[in-house]
């Protein structure tokens, strides 16, 4: 009983934190025994300071137990030490330890506060909750210890965890880190925290590289780590999310330190002790932790109190006397004495270096502080609640029983001197905040730990992480931020394509297709341009189309305007010489209707190729297939005529035939009106069933949009088009029929020849055309017309033009020299 903290009250509040970490006691080589140099956990000594300075504030607070002091006896215990349960027993049952008989009749503990560990608080809740002794646990909070069954006594003070899980990811996603590998212990809060990660994780598109659950038995896990070796330490997963708790996870963290997470991040759940025990964990070094701890605000006088307290004034305190004698070297050392006297005058915890005791209160301080209030709280309320049912006295010294506490204990709920609610039930508990911490070092092992920032459930979506990352302290040696990805991101102009078998993390990045997007980076689609926009080559901005049709004011449309021009002015001055020199044998020898009809309809079919430059309208779309067709109809068709006619006059033998008959009465000429008509009726069919309209083309030419006359229906335009192959065709044949009529009758030849000319330019035309695009195609089908209209044009009035203007004396010389030749001549 002499490793006690005491403070008498009239109701005492029993604490088991643990003091110590190696015992009290280590062996010598000679089996005599020593103290440990320093086994005493300078820190943990503030979970005795906080339950007493709460103990004070109550004691002095005229609105809670008016007539009652509180006090305390707290003990140290050790994990996994089941022999320091004595002190248990000890405290609540007398020293026989007897656990259905006390010796200690006047004992006046009403309550029982644990922790932090919860598998520790679970060994002594299962002995407390059998005689229903009020136990309050200050530890982080543990799924274990919420099942009321099996712990119908205990109250775990910090906030639920809930939020643990948004609070991670959110980490993860300001650092971009999307592939991290994951430790926890294979007990009720590992089995919890996993799936909650794996949906929050989920949500956000963030993968674990590989999971460890660690089984409790120390082999089984230190060979379950090393078979792992290669996959942990090699893996591109540079941040450990660690869940679990300090106590259980020592050896842990030196097996994880040493063989796997070298220049790796680690984010650990709690507050963990790192900076005393740094022989586990050699921080700096080789890794980063980023720890979780539940924000609190602080308490007002904490600090002052700390900095007054001193063994004087508890003199029932072993810890705080041998804090003293170890801070502070009171021994004297001649006689190996300790006096207080041997102590530096006016000495205060305050003098203490940072990194062995802080002043500011922790969060399992402030937890037992709350603690401390709850039992008040509950007690004052029991207190009135006998006072009313007049059950007991109120009177110094009356003890009420235990078990009675529960009751007001559930249904706690109050503000604590700071303002914070205090919840006991975790139905109704706040969902907790939490302070980002890291570790910052400093030569001579000097740690510090340093809220960078701090996670808030209850902001608005999107501000509930609030980070200072230029006061994060990375690995020794690092700078920048740390990588942990499984693939690089996909810049703009590419997209995510993923890899098989593999987590949706890890991708490869595959270029958009033509005319397809990526404006950011990690996409997992391209976005496909409007039709009036095109993708730049980088692919990652859509740029406005520029529009392009055969223009007039572009060299090739030029060109080609000039040139239709031109043939149709050269058309009109042969009309106008055939017209002025009429009565010349040679003009009319080549009849006269339907030379001028050929002429006329080739000047019309040069200025019909005009309709095909410049933008299209709808008036254009349909009149430049129409006047195309019906213009070149009547050309051939005339052209077929002559043919005719020069056939039927070579047939000629005598007056009196048929064929004589039919020359003389002008039958050839009507082949113009008829082949005509059938054409006319085909366009007409053509613009009433589906006629040519304006059309778009943004695919054929990268970066423009074509403009251009749509045919409407292919089948009527191919029937106009096959139409005219018809009468070239048919032209040609005749024609080449009758090429080898006599030298004084040669206009067959200049036919033939005229018509092969015409075929072989649109037999050319036809796979040009298909295979050309946009403006090229137009201009292809421009200088088709213009081409084969000037092959009718040089090859039938070039010859008679040359003899008309500039050899008038060789008109038909040897065609005159008999009757039966001027007779057939008369009618060509």
């Amino acid at each position: 009983m002499k490793h006690r903290a005491h403070m008498n009250g009239d109701v005492l509040i029993a604490g088991f934190f643990p003091l110590y970490t190696l015992g009290t006691d280590s062996s010598n080589t000679d089996g005599s025994t020593k103290e440990d140099s320093n086994p005493f956990i300078f820190k943990n000594y503030q979970f005795v300071l906080a339950l007493a300075f709460a103990i004070e504030e109550i004691n002095k607070n005229s609105h809670l137990l008016h007539n009652l002091t509180l006090g305390f006896d707290i003990y140290d215990v050790q994990f996994g030490d089941w022999l320091a349960f004595k002190n248990h027993f000890t405290c609540l049952f007398g020293k026989y330890k007897s656990p259905n008989y006390s010796c200690m009749r006047d004992s006046k503990s009403i309550a029982v506060i644990t922790g932090p560990s919860g598998l520790t608080s679970s060994e002594i809740g299962t002995l407390l909750s059998l005689y229903r002794y009020p136990q309050l646990t200050f530890g982080p909070f543990d799924h274990t210890l919420n099942d009321h069954n099996k712990f119908p006594a205990l109250y775990q003070m910090a906030p639920k965890d809930t939020s643990m899980a948004p609070a991670i990811v959110s980490l993860l996603l300001h650092f971009n880190w999307n592939w991290v590998g994951m430790f926890t212990l294979e007990d009720e809060n590992g089995l919890w925290i996993l799936p909650e990660l794996k949906v929050e994780m989920a949500k956000s598109r963030l993968c674990i590289a590989f999971e460890l659950v660690i089984p409790t038995h120390a082999l089984s896990y230190a060979l379950k780590i090393m078979s792992l070796y290669n996959q942990i330490n090699k893996s591109s997963a540079n941040v450990l999310i660690i869940y679990g708790d300090d106590e259980s996870l020592l050896d842990l963290m030196n097996c994880v330190e040493q063989v796997l997470i070298k220049g790796k991040v680690c984010i650990l759940n709690s507050q963990w002790e790192l900076t005393i025990r740094k022989k586990y964990f050699l921080l700096g070094s080789v890794h980063v932790p980023l720890i979780f701890s539940h924000h609190h605000p602080a308490i007002s006088g904490f600090a002052d109190f700390v900095k007054a307290v001193s063994p004087s004034k508890y003199p029932e305190d072993f810890f705080l006397a041998r804090l003293w004698f170890l801070s502070f070297n009171c021994s004297d050392s001649e006689s190996d004495c300790v006096t207080w006297e041997n102590c530096p005058r006016n000495a205060s915890l305050d003098w203490l270096p940072r990194h062995d005791y802080d002043l500011t209160m922790s969060g399992d301080s402030y937890n037992i502080h709350n603690a401390v209030y709850a039992v008040a709280q509950a007690l004052h309320e029991m207190l009135l609640y006998q006072t009313e049912q007049q059950t007991m006295g109120n009177r110094k010294g009356t003890v009420p029983s235990p078990a009675q506490l529960h009751a007001f204990l559930k249904n706690n709920e109050f503000h604590n001197p700071a303002g914070d609610p205090i919840i006991l039930d975790e139905k109704r508990k706040l969902e907790a905040e939490y302070d980002i911490v890291n570790i910052w070092n400093f030569p001579e092992g000097l740690q510090l730990e340093v809220k960078v920032g701090k996670f808030s459930p209850r902001a608005l979506h999107g501000h509930q992480l609030s980070l200072s990352e230029d006061m994060v302290q990375w690995a020794v040696g690092t700078t920048e931020t740390p990588h942990s990805v499984c693939s690089e991101s996909c810049g703009p102009g590419y997209r995510k394509s993923p890899q098989e078998g593999e987590a949706f993390c890890c991708f490869d990045c595959t270029p958009c297709t033509e005319n397809e997007i990526a404006n950011g980076t990690d996409v997992e689609q391209c976005m496909k341009c409007p039709d009036h926009q095109y993708a730049n080559t980088q692919r990652n901005q859509c740029l406005l189309r520029a529009a392009s049709f055969l223009a007039y004011g572009e060299p090739l449309g030029m060109a080609l305007a000039c040139m239709a021009l031109s043939l149709s002015t050269l058309t009109a001055v042969v009309l106008g010489v055939f017209v002025k020199h009429h009565n010349t044998p040679i003009v009319r020898a080549n009849n006269q209707a339907l030379s001028y009809i050929l002429l006329i309809s080739l000047i019309f079919c040069f200025l019909c190729s005009l309709l095909f430059i410049g933008r299209p309208n709808s008036v254009t779309c349909i009149l430049q297939q129409t006047i195309f067709g019906v213009a070149f109809t009547v050309a051939v068709s005339a052209v077929l005529a002559k043919t005719v006619t020069v056939v039927l006059a070579f047939k000629i033998t005598s007056p009196g035939r048929r064929m004589r008959w039919l020359l003389v009465s002008g039958a050839p000429n009507i082949i113009i009106p008829i082949c005509t008509l059938i054409q006319v009726i085909l366009c007409a069919i053509w613009l009433l069933s589906s006629p040519p309209f304006i059309d778009t083309d943004p695919h054929s030419e990268h970066g423009l949009i074509i403009i251009q006359c749509n045919k409407g229906s292919l089948t009527a335009f191919y029937c106009v088009l096959g139409y005219l192959v018809f009468l070239a065709l048919a032209s040609f044949t005749v024609a080449f029929l009758a090429r080898n009529l006599p030298d004084t009758f040669n206009e067959a030849k200049f036919l033939t020849f005229s018509m092969l000319v015409f075929c072989s330019v649109w037999l050319t035309f036809l796979p040009v055309y298909h295979s050309a695009k946009g403006k090229v195609m137009i201009s292809v089908e421009v200088f088709s017309i213009l081409a084969s209209s000037a092959g009718l044009l040089c090859c039938i009035f070039a010859p008679k033009c040359y003899v008309i203007l500039l050899s008038p004396n060789k008109i038909f010389l040897h065609g005159y020299r008999d009757k039966k030749h001027r007779s057939r001549t008369k009618h060509f």
